[in-house]
């Protein structure tokens, strides 16, 4: 028999104990990463989605299948930093740069006649922009902060009790980041082209919900594990 998933678990803990759980959540648009705080009965409720499935789907898939990815908890927080950057950082910032060009292409062309398009470049570009900064602030400030308090020094230019003031902000622009996604998901009807769209613009939308399902990863292993993992070590 399956093991019981409790309903007031925090939807991030569960992605946290076994990542593929994400796929779950991803089919029933359960957000787990800025909303990873929830509990599993009420990140149900606000998608109108009966929480005891939900249970029973993850219990399934959990019965079925050994996880697929790493353990993210059990890395050191210097590891889970590197881990991030290289698989997440490095591979946004070469699909920002390949969507941008893309976005601008369509909107271009089609605009038009679908004005969709338009917004879709225009929330995308600001997208865009604010993740290049966050990820900047993230590798230069923040993640080397965290990997001299994961080695026992001294914080650097901050006091290690101050800890909290960056996680904070970072976790705010996740927020607004999942805010744009999910408007991009609204404007392009489920990344659902049109029938006589372009090969452009259908692999646009392709790039567009791959984009949104990283990002959900990405931001759950930060907000989620790094982040608290983090301030725990501050404060014990």
């Amino acid at each position: 028999m399956p093991a019981t998933i409790a309903l007031e678990t925090p939807v991030g803990q569960l992605v946290t104990e076994s990542p593929d759980r994400a796929r779950v959540f991803e089919e029933y648009g359960i957000d787990y990463c800025c909303g990873g705080k929830l509990p599993l009965a009420e990140a149900c409720r606000a998608k109108n989605a009966d929480p005891e499935a939900v249970a029973a789907r993850i219990a399934e898939l959990d019965e079925a299948q050994p996880p697929a990815e790493p353990d993210w908890a059990g890395l050191s927080l210097t590891a889970l930093c590197e881990h991030i950057i290289k698989v997440h950082h490095e591979h946004l910032r070469g699909e920002l740069s390949r969507l941008h060009a893309m976005v601008d292409k369509v909107a271009s062309v089609h605009g038009d006649n679908h004005a969709e398009t338009i917004k879709i470049r225009s929330v995308f570009k600001r997208l865009k922009a604010e993740l290049e900064s966050h990820m900047g602030k993230e590798e230069v400030i923040l993640f080397p902060w965290i990997r001299r308090i994961d080695a026992g020094q001294a914080a650097g230019p901050f006091p290690n009790d101050a800890v909290g003031s960056p996680i904070k902000c970072m976790e705010d622009e996740h927020a607004e980041a999942g805010e744009a996604l999910a408007r991009l998901n609204e404007l392009t009807g489920g990344y659902d082209p049109p029938p006589h769209a372009c090969n452009t613009w259908r692999v646009l939308y392709d790039g567009l919900e791959r984009l949104e399902k990283d990002m959900h990863i990405h931001i759950h292993k930060e907000n989620n594990v790094l982040f608290p993992r983090t301030l725990k070590a501050v404060t014990t």
